[in-house]
């Protein structure tokens, strides 16, 4: 079987054996670590959720749950070698895809699963001087007073007649002002 191989590394998801989760993931790392592909299979990851239990006498006690029980995350660059590895590690019955194929996630599905986040930098910084170019307030000025975490968000005081009104805009609706 021949498995075309891109230089980008994806998330594949692996199916497991009920259970099997942690060791298949403890023998892929040593399997990378002695094979020395840690460039070609870069996160093995068994996606856990804490939650806190109460049991009959009240006592409360954080365990951790498996959000996707009888599977593991795996980021790789695909190749025959390493799809060869990860399917035949003991515990592990394959590769979620049609057949033989592996399917990697897509970018929103990586997102939606909380596996990966993504920081971005804003150019924006609190207190800088910004003009809106869409919408319904184009054209009026304010200052920056918040960002969102992944930067994508901005509440921007806007000095709408003579009063600051904050407004949340998309980072890609608002230009810095230069002088």
């Amino acid at each position: 079987m021949s498995i075309s191989s891109s230089n980008e590394a994806k998330w594949y998801v692996v199916h497991t054996y009920s259970g099997y989760e942690n060791k298949v993931k403890t023998n892929l790392e040593k399997i990378i670590e002695n094979r020395g592909i840690s460039d070609l299979i870069m996160e093995v990851r068994v996606p856990v959720e804490k939650i806190i239990e109460t049991n009959e006498a009240g006592v409360q006690k954080e365990v951790e749950v498996k959000i996707f029980p009888s599977y593991v995350l795996v980021k790789m660059i695909m190749t025959d070698e390493t799809w060869h590895v990860v399917r035949n590690i003991t515990g592990s019955t394959g590769f979620v895809g049609p057949g033989s194929r592996p399917v990697p996630l897509t970018d929103s599905e990586v997102e939606a699963l909380g596996v990966e986040t993504h920081k971005e930098r804003s150019k924006f910084a609190k207190g800088d001087d910004v003009k809106i170019t869409v919408g319904p307030m184009a054209g009026f000025t304010g200052k920056v007073d918040s960002i969102s975490e992944n930067g994508k968000k901005i509440t921007v005081l806007a000095s709408v007649f003579g009063r600051e009104t904050p407004v949340e805009l998309d980072a890609t609706s608002v230009q810095i002002i230069t002088e």
